[in-house]
């Protein structure tokens, strides 16, 4: 399969050519190839992407309009220095692509994207831009009509990820880069709602839709109607969020070096996809922060990372011959994992009359995890006389100084 990518250099097209390229070099998954042979993986499929742009030739648009087995149609105009140039841009391309295709009898599956604001319903009503789409999406439409080819119109609402371009058309895009950049920003109304589509999502529903597995809809206005047999597709994942929720997550993002909390960021959620942006745009002195090491004469103890509702990880190192520990918790636990270095950890149950000590002998050589019991009283011991002894420690909990529930007491 060839595939033909217009607007490569675009948000959407690098994103979705880096995506293509990985499948046809077989360094993404393997994708089932619905339609045509299903046993074939769809990297076996993708021979060339062609990437059509700016700076591309007449001649390789029409070699490529020759020779493509499915057209990505992401070319388009967004900020014109006047307002014809969205109808040249948007609708006249349209029809030289489609057109060049009628002529060399090409008639392969083409997608075309859209907007919401080819609804010209509500703000966009007067949408000089969605007039340009709207003509475009019927242009597409009378195509598939009258040639029999599979044609795909998709209205993206407002998008984001990395590789997106601030102070052009993305809120997101902007507040990232002012918000990694310490750059001046202004939010007019942080009660305005966006819906958002992540670039992933988006990606993931082109993989699909060039397997033929696209998902259809109607539109009532912004609102989307699934249908199988609807004239238009769409992606099913979207997320909707205020200005305000998301400035503030991004400014939550900006603040974790000095307060090493990682954001809540479930699978699939928005937040997840927005840290990801955001730290697309950090520049490289923002990129790597330092880290408190508490160091005395028996090593250092750093911690590395904080979580709203599942502790903290931290680094312990311990020099030649030291022990350290020698306390115990009620409620709170923790996993000890040496990485480097040859130790000895011990334990106690506080209740056990007989005083009976666990060993675990570590070694980053044979790396394990070593659960640390409550109501038991642990050390851990270096017993290398030249080496440190290096730990990575997890705690369910971030410490409180007000509440440490660690108290001293030797193992033996």
């Amino acid at each position: 399969m060839k595939v033909l990518v217009t607007g490569a250099k675009g948000f959407v097209g690098k994103n979705l050519c880096a995506q293509l390229r990985n499948i046809r070099d077989g360094k993404a998954k393997d994708y089932g190839l619905e339609g045509k042979d299903s046993s074939l993986p769809l990297r076996m499929t993708v021979e060339e992407v062609f990437e059509y742009d700016l700076d591309s030739t007449p001649e390789q648009l029409d070699a490529w309009c020759a020779d493509c087995d499915f057209v990505f149609n992401l070319a388009g105009v967004n900020r014109p220095q006047n307002q014809e140039e969205f109808m040249e841009g948007n609708f006249g391309f349209a029809s030289t692509l489609l057109d060049t295709l009628r002529r060399h009898g090409n008639h392969c599956p083409v997608m075309l994207s859209s907007s919401q604001q080819a609804s010209l319903t509500g703000r966009f009503g007067n949408s000089e831009y969605g007039r340009s789409k709207k003509a475009g999406e019927d242009l597409f439409l009378r195509y598939g009509e009258e040639t029999g080819s599979r044609v795909l119109v998709y209205r993206f609402p407002n998008l984001f990820g990395k590789w997106c371009r601030p102070n052009y058309n993305s809120a997101v895009a902007t507040f990232c880069n002012a918000i990694a950049n310490d750059l001046p920003y202004t939010v007019n109304d942080p009660s305005v709602e966006l819906e958002l589509l992540y670039i992933d999502d988006l990606v993931d529903e082109m993989i699909a839709a060039l397997k033929g597995q696209e998902h259809h809809c109607e539109f009532d206005g912004l609102e989307v109607l699934p249908k199988e047999d609807g004239r238009y597709c769409y992606v099913p994942v979207t997320h909707k969020a205020t200005l305000g929720e998301i400035v503030s997550l991004l400014k939550e993002f900006a603040a974790q070096p000095s307060t090493l909390m990682i954001p809540d960021i479930p699978a699939g959620s928005f937040s997840k996809k927005l840290y990801s942006t955001y730290l697309s745009y950090l520049p490289k002195e923002k990129t790597a922060f330092p880290l408190k090491m508490n160091v005395d004469d028996r090593g250092s103890f750093t911690e590395l990372v904080h979580t709203h509702n599942s502790g903290q990880v931290s680094i312990n190192i311990s020099k030649p011959g030291i022990t350290k520990g020698q306390h115990w918790h009620n409620t709170k636990f923790e996993q000890f994992i040496v990485v480097k270095g040859h130790g000895l950890i011990q334990q106690r149950n506080l209740n056990d009359p007989e005083g009976k000590i666990l060993e675990w002998e570590v070694t980053g050589d044979h790396i394990q995890a070593v659960h640390m019991l409550p109501g038991y009283t642990h050390n851990i011991i270096n017993l290398s006389e030249t080496e440190d002894l290096v730990t990575v420690m997890y705690c369910n909990e971030v410490f409180n100084p007000d509440k440490p529930d660690t108290y001293f007491e030797p193992v033996k």
